[in-house]
């Protein structure tokens, strides 16, 4: 019964993932994968919540890195694309 019922949980809540934007996906993403890493080294040292607080803030920062670095290379993509597709040479 137990189980059955932490699968549910575990569905509704990959459900509600289902309409993220790709910035709301990365940042989620981030902040998931530094929690847990930073629960296991928190457990680890011995207090697993302050880990999961650091690693959680941690991982939101690397993942709002990540989507910075993405809208970026999608930026310029954009630009060469115009550019390639207008025949002028992209901007400087």
């Amino acid at each position: 019964m137990k189980a059955l019922l932490a699968l549910s949980i575990c569905i509704l809540m990959l459900a509600g993932c289902e309409n993220l934007t790709p910035t709301q996906n990365r940042l989620l993403g981030g902040t998931a994968a530094g929690a847990t890493g930073g629960a296991i080294l928190g457990a680890v040292a011995g207090n697993a919540g302050l880990g999961t607080l650091i690693g959680a803030g941690v991982g939101l920062a690397g993942g709002a890195i990540y989507n910075h670095v993405k809208n970026s290379e999608q930026q310029s993509y954009q630009e060469g694309y115009t550019a390639g597709h207008s025949g002028a040479p992209p901007a400087q």
